[in-house]
């Protein structure tokens, strides 16, 4: 009745049937027939207006001389819902459920008028709306359902790889890209190859609600994920995602792939690949002649639409393409160093915060460490597994010193000895060469240039001279040249360099 009433009312300003059907959302149908009715009646508007619902009711729906439906239709409009839900089920036919509701209803319809009253009902349903994109308002993206395999020439591994396909609505522009894996990071790269491709920012980007991109679906407010956040923040567009099971609310997208199967999907057919590059050199070559055909029945391409009316009025690209950060928490260990879970890796802090817990935040290249929104320490990122990526400054002072022990190597004592002189650096490396493991030499090395410091360089390059002259150069020898001053003397002593032949020799012929 607040129907009829309203229908009286919109009348009564002088509105069209065609208006009143369209202010109340109604079927014009149904107010033509409600209006014959009321125009039918002995009173006027205003008098119809003025009764109670119960005396417009008794006016309005008295009861027609005409015959009634039959009852087979009103029977079967109650079921029509249930039949579409049960057609919507896997395996289920028209025939099936024909038979089913014969069964429940002997007299009612035949098979015929059966499916011409659910296929009414079914093409009312799926009533689709025509939209008008503005240029460069959105790009609309999506994964195509079939993947492009490649073989592994190594393995012999056959690897399916995920096309992620991008287009914008307005010219029908599209960019395409396969990658290894559907990951959230290969897929913000293919974005940034989009984006690049495009020459520009759209100013929103729609999808449905993957998991790469929405963390929590809602048909208002869907919650993105913080990657896709940063995403849009670094493009300055808008992510926005799809209604639930609403694939025609990004239906550019969807027919785009079906157009990708169609004109670049066939030709690659009997294509054998054997990386993701080859897929992708080949998929860009057809995806130019895709982009540079024109549409049909007319002389114009997607690429000309594009460059003429979109391209000018994209957002300008940043500086530097996307790359996404990642965050995790990790407490502070004894050794002072956090563990990057993904990689496995170990990077340094100051030591002061062992125990504090922090949070890493890090992408493909750097790693940044934060206490609070401190940032305390920042390294390159290192994929090396069980690995340690340790800065000095982060040590303790004890635990500096034994490192640069452990940074210790031939070339670092040959090299600070050279500036000294000649028979310094020969005095240096015979030291270096004395022993097996040449980590046993290098406290001897820094006991000669410790004297060097204690006597200068002049007297250690002396000393050095004199101690040559011997069998074996060791730091002692060394230090007892400069204790005594024998590197001030005038002349050498005679130095017993071999064993003169004595009768306690046994010469090769004691060993036949």
């Amino acid at each position: 009745m607040l129907q009829i009433r309203r229908i009286i009312q919109l009348k009564s300003k002088g509105k069209s049937n065609r208006e009143i059907a369209w202010d109340l959302h109604a079927a014009r149908n149904t107010v033509n027939g409600y209006v014959r009715q009321i125009t039918g009646l002995a009173k006027s508007l205003e008098e119809l207006l003025a009764l109670n619902d119960q005396e417009l009711s008794s006016l309005v729906f008295k009861e027609s001389d005409r015959i009634k439906k039959d009852w087979r239709y009103a029977d079967f409009q109650e079921r029509i819902p249930g039949l579409c839900d049960e057609l919507q089920k896997p395996h289920a036919t028209r025939i099936i459920l024909w038979e089913e509701y014969h069964e429940k209803v002997p007299e009612g319809y035949g098979y015929t008028q059966f499916c011409e009253h659910l296929n009414r009902y079914l093409n009312i349903r799926q009533a689709v709306m025509h939209f008008e994109h503005e240029p460069a308002a959105s790009m609309m993206f999506d994964f195509a359902g079939s993947k492009i395999p490649f073989t592994d020439l190594q393995t012999g591994e056959v690897i399916y790889c995920p096309i992620l396909v991008c287009t914008l609505p307005f010219s029908d522009y599209t960019y395409l890209e396969a990658s290894l894996s559907a990951h959230r990071a290969r897929m913000f790269h293919t974005l940034n190859q989009a984006m690049n491709y495009f020459g520009g920012v759209p100013n929103s980007v729609k999808t449905d609600n993957m998991k790469q991109v929405v963390k929590k679906s809602d048909r208002y407010e869907p919650s993105f994920d913080e990657l896709a956040q940063q995403w849009s923040l670094h493009y300055g567009t808008t992510m926005m995602a799809a209604r639930v099971r609403k694939p025609r609310d990004k239906a550019t997208v969807e027919s785009h792939v079906n157009a990708v199967y169609n004109r670049i999907y066939a030709r690659l057919r009997n294509h054998v690949f054997h990386s993701v590059q080859e897929i992708n050199d080949a998929l860009w070559e057809e995806l130019e002649r895709f982009n540079s055909r024109n549409f049909q029945r007319c002389d114009y391409s997607r690429r000309d639409r594009f460059l003429l009316h979109e391209k000018p009025l994209l957002l300008a690209l940043p500086p530097d393409p996307f790359v996404p950060k990642n965050k995790v928490a990790a407490k502070v260990q004894r050794n002072y160093h956090v563990t990057l879970g993904q990689d496995w890796h170990h990077y340094s802090v100051p030591f002061k915060y062992i125990g504090r817990t922090v949070n890493i935040i890090y992408d493909t290249e750097h790693v940044e460490i934060y206490l609070d929104t401190i940032r305390i320490a920042f390294h390159k990122r290192n994929y090396h597994r069980n690995g340690y990526t340790t800065l000095e400054e982060h040590m303790p002072a004890h635990h500096r010193h034994y490192a640069r022990s452990k940074g210790w190597n031939r070339e670092y004592f040959i090299e600070k000895a050279t500036p000294v002189g000649v028979h310094t650096t020969t005095a240096v490396t015979r030291i270096l060469d004395q022993k097996i493991f040449i980590e046993q030499t290098y406290n001897s090395c820094l006991g000669v240039f410790r004297l060097g410091e204690k006597y200068g360089p002049d007297r250690l390059e002396a000393a050095c001279q004199r101690a040559l002259a011997g069998y074996k150069v060791t730091y002692t020898v060394i230090r007892n040249i400069l204790e005594h001053n024998l590197d001030r003397a005038t002349s050498q002593p005679d130095l017993i360099l071999s064993i003169p032949e004595h009768e306690n020799i046994r010469g090769a012929e004691s060993y036949q």
